[in-house]
């Protein structure tokens, strides 16, 4: 079987401010949760979490040898991944449909990609 990464995007920074104790994101939560429980059962499932803010993250670069840090996410852009599943789907139409899921359970875009094959 193949392993596909299903990422989630969010699009500012906002997103990772929502107060917790909403109705909407409670909502969401339980969302997720059916979904990851879901792909469990089935037997798909390999990893998945979420992720903080991306003004948290840390770029790593190495340039002839040199290594230097920056702070702040990698790519400079509106919308950011937010957290991701990654899944093992006997092919493309299977990843999709859980995809179809995961991002009813989001509320918002995912992204499917295949790991390259060994």
């Amino acid at each position: 079987m193949t392993q596909y990464l299903i990422s989630v995007w969010h699009d500012d920074e906002s997103t990772y401010e929502m107060d917790v104790k909403s109705p909407d994101v409670q909502r969401l939560f339980t969302q997720v949760d059916a979904f990851n429980n879901e792909v469990q059962s089935a037997g798909a499932w390999v990893f998945g979490g979420g992720l903080t803010a991306p003004s948290s993250a840390t770029v790593v670069r190495s340039t002839q040898g040199d290594v230097s840090m920056t702070d702040g996410p990698y790519a400079e852009s509106k919308e950011q991944m937010g957290g991701f599943w990654i899944i093992e789907a006997p092919d493309l139409d299977a990843a999709l449909q859980w995809a179809r899921k995961g991002a009813a359970a989001c509320e918002g875009p995912v992204e499917v990609r295949p790991f390259l094959g060994e």
